[in-house]
């Protein structure tokens, strides 16, 4: 069984880039850090840390070595927080992932309101489009977009809110290209597109279900270029609905064939189950679910329409 010491000894020189840096922030000898880390790869067998006296590089294991070791104690911490009870008053780090569009849209107002309502709490957000192993990483929470259902994992899935897809483009087009009152009268409209399929599935909400063939004119794979375009005056895109509302309350954009949606998309929570039982973790994840699941200003109204 590996020593958990060598191994915060381990992430702490890795984190810091040497044993300087490590030992000034641990209170604890270079030289002692640098006989740790030796037992530890004599232990294991393994180089992890190439080192001169004018040089120091993590080795290729090293670096797997760190993400799994940096992981561990992160759990480590977790047990040590739920054996101390730390009820009283939510504490610590809580480390959160989310895609750019919701960090940037949904995350970026939310985060700061809950770091002021909850000192102690220390919120690290990482922001990144590509897939995150949680556990692995040492993440408390992921918040995901998605099209299809997740798979089943040991994570704890939170559904937050489901958000169906409208059809939109500027007033100026409408005016130009006329609105159209049916499905059908929107074939051959200039489309803005997010990906090479050339069709619109809408549906009514009570069944009918209806194909609409667009012009491609635009391609984007970013839904803010896809919205700016439809500000100019391109065509027509097919947005998330609280993602356009505001711009439909403020007449920049229309809705068309507002008793039609297109599938949308899903927002869900997760966590590690071990994780979630912290109460800084627990209070972050009320407060997200909670502040996501609102529909943003004119959503309902404009829905209601």
């Amino acid at each position: 069984m590996l020593n958990l010491n060598d191994l915060l000894v381990f992430v702490q020189v890795v984190d810091h880039g040497g044993f300087a840096a490590a030992g000034r922030a641990l209170g604890i000898p270079k030289s002692t850090l640098s006989k740790r880390l030796s037992e530890l790869e004599k232990a294991i067998g393994v180089r992890l840390v190439q080192r001169t006296s004018r040089s120091f590089a993590v080795t290729e294991v090293g670096r797997d070595f760190h993400r799994h070791a940096a992981a561990m104690l992160i759990e480590a911490e977790a047990a040590e927080h739920v054996i101390k009870g730390r009820l009283a008053e939510p504490s610590g780090t809580v480390r959160i992932t989310a895609s750019l569009p919701i960090a940037q849209f949904r995350l970026a107002p939310l985060l700061p309101r809950l770091a002021a309502s909850y000192p102690k709490v220390r919120i690290m957000l990482d922001v990144s489009d590509r897939f995150v192993d949680i556990v692995q990483e040492g993440f408390d929470i992921a918040i995901r977009n998605h099209f299809a259902p997740l798979p089943d994992t040991d994570l704890v899935q939170r559904r937050i809110c489901y958000d169906p897809a409208w059809l939109v483009a500027s007033a100026d087009y409408i005016r130009e290209k006329g609105m159209p009152s049916r499905p059908a009268e929107a074939n051959g409209l200039d489309g803005l597109m997010a990906s090479s399929a050339g069709v619109w599935m809408l549906h009514d909400g009570e069944g009918a279900v209806a194909e609409i063939e667009p012009s491609p004119r635009y391609f984007a794979n970013e839904t803010v270029s896809l919205r700016e375009a439809a500000r100019a005056g391109l065509g027509v895109a097919c947005l998330a609905s609280s993602f356009c509302a505001p711009l439909i309350e403020s007449g920049a954009l229309v809705r068309i064939l507002p008793d039609w949606t297109a599938r949308g998309v899903a927002t869900t929570l997760l966590m590690p189950h071990r994780r979630g039982q912290l109460p800084s973790v627990r209070v972050v994840a009320d407060h997200l679910i909670a502040e996501l699941s609102r529909r943003p200003p004119g959503a309902d109204l404009i829905n209601a329409r």
